[in-house]
C-alpha cells in the first residue's frame, strides 16, 4: 500500500454497471424513454449475475435515471 497517498476502496461490480451504464445514457446510446436491454442481455453483456444487474437497477433508479415498469422493463427517465 503507498504511503502518504488516499487508498480508495474497492468498488463493487454493481456500481462500476450501474457507472457504465449512466456513461452511456448520458453519451446518448440510450435516449430518454428508450428501454434498457432486458435483464438477460445484461447478464450476458456484463458476465455477472442476476442480483448484481438488480442492485444496478436499483442503484440507477434511486438516482432519478430510469424507472422500472414491471413486467415490462426498464426505460430511461426524461430529464
Amino acid at each position: 500500500m503507498p504511503t502518504g497517498g488516499i487508498t480508495v476502496p474497492p468498488r463493487y461490480r454493481y456500481e462500476e454497471i450501474a457507472d457504465d451504464l449512466e456513461k452511456r445514457i448520458e453519451a446518448g446510446e440510450f435516449s430518454p424513454g428508450a428501454r434498457l436491454p432486458s435483464r438477460r442481455e445484461l447478464i450476458e453483456h456484463y458476465g455477472v449475475t442476476e442480483p448484481v444487474i438488480d442492485r444496478a437497477m436499483q442503484n440507477l433508479r434511486a438516482k432519478g435515471i430510469t424507472e422500472t415498469l414491471p413486467g415490462v422493463g426498464v426505460y430511461v427517465r426524461e430529464r
